[in-house]
């Protein structure tokens, strides 16, 4: 009831951005157990085209979609991944520069380990919790459209 109460009591725009990112994460974790990643990405760059030219970037909508996208997480039990990608799509919907990274690091028993997050202008919004400077990036091919509207992965 209390969580009610407190989505209740959020602006509408908040509101609705906690919702879209609701229904995105739990998009996006069926996404992963049902589809190929790269298919999945493929998708998720249809849904992100953006709906206008962005003018300039807003740093406090940045800092909201990381919140809206922190929040919904543990309701769906969204790592970092999922996390991710939703808060790639809602920041490429709006016309802002994304760089999704996905690293990967061994602990000292040898053990292999990943993480993802997203970057804006060489900033992490998601996923930057931790030091993941110690994380060895891998490059990750982007997702582009052709002239017909199919989608294809590049290197």
């Amino acid at each position: 009831m209390k969580q009610l109460r407190k989505f209740f009591s959020l602006t509408s725009s908040d509101r609705l951005l906690l919702i879209k990112a609701v229904l995105l994460l739990g998009t996006i974790r069926v996404g992963l157990k049902l589809l190929p990643f790269q298919q999945l990405r493929g998708l998720l760059a249809k849904i992100a085209q953006p709906r206008a030219k962005l003018q300039a970037v807003d740093e406090a909508f940045v800092n909201k979609v990381a919140w809206a996208v922190t929040v919904a997480s543990p309701y769906l039990r969204a790592v970092c991944l999922p996390q991710a990608l939703a808060t790639q799509v809602l920041l490429d919907r709006r016309g802002y520069p994304t760089q999704l990274r996905i690293g990967f690091t061994r602990n000292k028993g040898g053990q292999m380990s990943a993480h993802a997050w997203v970057e804006n202008q060489g900033q992490v919004v998601i996923g930057g919790a931790g030091n993941i400077g110690r994380y060895i990036s891998v490059p990750i091919p982007e997702v582009e459209s052709d002239e017909s509207g199919s989608w294809h992965l590049f290197t």
